[in-house]
């Protein structure tokens, strides 16, 4: 088997604990999901042959699916909390708690049982990847007319389409515009993907802005290594966002492309209508 799908060389859930609440220590006390991982690959020293090892068919790689259980260890403990999905904190008990004891008396769920938290199962849910599927039949040039869409709704303005062959990656460019005063041009490309994007892709892109524009996009139904958003950001060089597929699943949840959103429903019994009506104050029948 190779190593790009040999689950062994994956670190365990349990050998994650320590490092995932060694990152948020790390980061402040708050960390989002992609940054905990990326700070884990980082003091973990892994490299993109076990990051980049997938968990089944669908897009979560099982390095992402095991962090999944660890934060969720961690929160049953009450060292981690999330007020809001995909982000979070240190509890009271957690600032003054660096490791994990190590006999955990909590038990992890196998992965047969589906008993999870409400942030993992929304992480995993099924019309993620549903969505995602949907991404990569799409053919090159419809993907780029939705990211030229998205950047639309995005606050963009004068978004074009200008991909063909030979434009060296470059599918488009906007106009981003700061409160109405600041303006700066951006370009773009959009990659239809199903393995990791690394950094050679971002290296070319860069070349092709040159002189062209200070800042880039770069939007994929994938995932970026670790390598690919070092050299995104690196010193001295023009930067460049990546977003993946995550994010972009996630935002066309937020501008509901694509995506019917259905609140939950809020329920509560109305102790006042069931007095006046029907007298029940607790009292014998």
């Amino acid at each position: 088997m190779s190593k790009t799908t040999n689950k062994g060389i994956v670190p365990s859930r349990e050998e994650l604990f320590n490092p995932v609440l060694k990152a948020i220590h790390s980061l402040g006390g708050s960390a989002s999901n992609a940054e905990i991982a990326d700070r884990v690959i980082e003091d973990m020293k892994l490299t993109s042959d076990v990051t980049d090892v997938p968990h089944g068919k669908g897009r979560v790689s099982e390095l992402e699916y095991r962090l999944y259980w660890a934060r969720w260890y961690l929160k049953k403990i009450s060292l981690i909390n999330n007020s809001k999905r995909g982000i979070w904190s240190l509890t009271n008990v957690g600032h003054n708690q660096i490791e994990v004891q190590e006999n955990p008396t909590e038990e992890i769920p196998t992965e047969n049982e589906e008993t999870v938290t409400d942030d993992f199962s929304g992480e995993i849910a099924q019309w993620r990847d549903e969505l995602l599927e949907i991404l990569l039949k799409m053919h090159p040039s419809a993907l780029e007319r939705l990211c030229q869409r998205i950047l639309r709704a995005s606050d963009f303005i004068e978004v074009t389409v200008t991909g063909k062959p030979g434009d060296e990656g470059i599918d488009g460019h906007g106009i981003v515009r700061l409160g109405g005063l600041i303006s700066f041009p951006v370009l773009f490309q959009c990659k239809r993907w199903q393995g990791s994007v690394g950094p050679s892709v971002v290296r070319d892109f860069r070349g092709a802005m040159a002189g062209r524009a200070d800042k880039g996009l770069i939007l994929t139904t994938s995932r970026f290594t670790q390598e690919a958003r070092r050299e995104a950001t690196r010193d001295g060089a023009p930067p460049i966002d990546l977003i993946d597929g995550e994010r972009l699943i996630d935002k066309l949840k937020e501008l509901e492309f694509g995506v019917k959103v259905i609140p939950r429903e809020d329920v509560e019994v109305d102790a006042n209508w069931w007095q006046s009506e029907y007298d029940v104050s607790g009292g014998n029948t």
